[in-house]
């Protein structure tokens, strides 16, 4: 990696001097070269100036996938403020918490994405805000302005063109010199987790993190010409790094899907020729079923990025490998900036199908025995624990669970594995309780306190994960009932659409007459899980 790719903002600048005309981005109708895109990135990054974000201002990115997000993440990072990604499956309660909890000074929000009008959900959480003017509320004090991205409507002030616009109120030397004072070990993002506590905590990265990005890349086959399909979402570090920044670290070609469609994603790789992708078992596993109907040409593809170790995903990717294209695999988490553990295709079939692949360079991982610490030899299952140059700087605002998070430099992931003697990390699952729905993070607890403010005829709630063919688990809500009421799942869906984002909303509801507790009054999951084998008949 050159030095002067060494800080987010300059990956653009680097590959315009480096691909210059060739097609850098394609979203619809529009396609941009390298060129084009970095003078597009230059022009927002001084429109930002011109409306006053400064090194070290949050602005958040509610956006779906589309070529403006890409402008707007790296104008944001080029002149050193930070940028917070939001999830677009968030609703009311979800942006009100992540927009207070960053402290979001300007927020890049899309109109609307298909049924989802998400400048409705943030007029129903910012009081007297129309849509069409924005004055600060008291609720949100850090926040100073919005900016929409809009395909049909013209928001005036508030719209993407009118912010474009104001770029000329900003000189040239000015933004060179925003740019000159940006430092690697600034800090750059902060994306949202989630906690077995029940709220989002900010993760926080600085600019080296671009390191542990550029050579992963490196190791694996994709560089000038190659063409990668990105339905990922961008604000997710999955998608943002292995897209968003690796193909403007390799010079390939961005095919951008605004939301997951596996009919659509199908005709991408026949029509654009698209050589790599990166997803999770459920999209290779949509796409190997519509193929297996429209009998489309998939033949060029030649690499695809797909986390496995878990037994629910090694059957697909072994039916990839025979099907569609050798892929990696790869372990890790938002504190780790993404992936901590990688194979390459110099790995055998078994070794990319089955486990995470080893530490990256510069990156360490052990496992210790739960409770005492005690480090576990080769084989021996335990807690996964890694330390290196890519862990996170802290949790936004939070030294309390970054304390407990970080201990003695290692990272402490609530992650269940063992490393193998070929020093392969297999991945087994969780000790935390967090669900994995379509990999999603879902908190219980932060579910179940929303259901509770909710759902007016739940008494009290314990929710689990079980399995699912597709999304690999999703949420079951044990419910106790207030005395003269009933609820049915279709009463939980109505009153959490809209609040709550949909992959959290339960798929199936159970009443009981009370919660099986331990005697200091904790639920106790394990009997729940359990029994959800006879009251759902799934295998759990």
């Amino acid at each position: 990696m050159s030095a002067a790719a060494s800080r987010f903002g300059d990956l653009p600048r680097t590959a315009a001097q480096r691909w210059g005309n060739e097609t850098a981005i394609s979203f619809r109708d529009v396609r941009l070269s390298f060129t084009e895109l970095n003078s597009e990135i230059d022009r927002a990054a001084c429109a930002l100036l011109a409306r006053g974000i400064r090194k070290g201002d949050v602005v958040g990115l509610w956006v779906t996938n589309r070529i403006e997000f890409t402008i707007a993440l790296y104008a944001i990072l080029r002149i050193g403020a930070i940028a917070a990604p939001m999830n677009t499956r968030y609703r009311e309660h979800d942006v009100a918490y992540a927009l207070k909890l960053a402290e979001c000074k300007l927020l890049f929000i899309v109109e609307r994405s298909g049924p989802i009008g998400y400048l409705e959900i943030l007029k129903a959480v910012l009081p007297g805000f129309d849509g069409e003017q924005f004055e600060r509320v008291e609720a949100f004090p850090h926040l100073t302005d919005i900016v929409v991205m809009s395909d049909s409507s013209d928001r005036g002030s508030l719209s993407w063109e009118g912010f474009l616009a104001d770029a000329d109120r900003v000189l040239p030397d000015a933004l060179e010199k925003a740019v000159d004072d940006v430092r690697i070990d600034d800090i750059a993002l902060i994306v949202f987790t989630s906690g077995t506590t029940g709220n989002p905590k900010g993760v926080m990265h600085d600019h080296t993190l671009l390191r542990s990005i550029c050579e992963r890349h490196d190791r694996w086959p994709l560089r000038e010409g190659s063409v990668i399909l990105n339905f990922l979402p961008m604000f997710h570090l999955f998608g943002m790094s292995e897209m968003v920044f690796g193909c403007m670290h390799t010079g390939a070609r961005q095919v951008v899907m605004d939301a997951w469609d596996a009919e659509q994603a199908t005709q991408l790789i026949e029509s654009e020729r698209v050589t790599a992708l990166f997803g999770f078992e459920t999209h290779y596993a949509d796409i190997l079923r519509v193929q297996a109907q429209s009998k489309a040409d998939l033949s060029s593809l030649r690499f695809g990025g797909l986390p496995a170790g878990m037994e629910n995903s090694n059957a697909v990717a072994k039916q990839v490998q025979a099907e569609l294209c050798p892929t990696v695999s790869g372990w890790g988490m938002s504190e780790a900036g993404c992936y901590v553990c990688v194979s390459t295709l110099n790995d055998t079939e078994e070794q990319r199908c089955t486990t995470s692949g080893r530490p990256l360079s510069g990156l360490d991982v052990k496992i210790v025995e739960p409770g005492s610490g005690k480090e576990q030899p080769a084989g021996v299952e335990g807690e996964i624990l890694w330390h290196g140059y890519t862990t996170m700087r802290g949790y936004f605002r939070d030294p309390e669970a970054t304390a407990a998070t970080i201990r003695d430099g290692w990272l402490c992931t609530g992650d269940r594995g063992f490393l193998r003697p070929d020093g392969f990390l297999q991945f087994l699952g969780r000790y935390k309780e967090m669900l994995k729905v379509g990999g999603e993070n879902v908190s219980p607890a932060a579910l179940e306190t929303e259901l509770l403010a909710l759902v007016p005829a739940i008494e009290q709630v314990a929710v689990v994960g079980v399995p699912h063919p597709r999304l690999a688990e999703v949420p079951c809500a044990y419910i106790v009932l207030k005395p003269g009421t009933t609820c049915t799942i279709e009463d939980v869906k109505t009153r959490c659409k809209g609040k709550i984002a949909s992959f959290k909303i339960p798929h199936y509801l159970v009443t009981v007459d009370a919660l099986p507790m331990t005697a200091s009054g904790k639920v106790q999951r394990v009997l729940l899980r359990d029994r959800a084998k006879q009251d759902l008949g799934v295998d759990v």
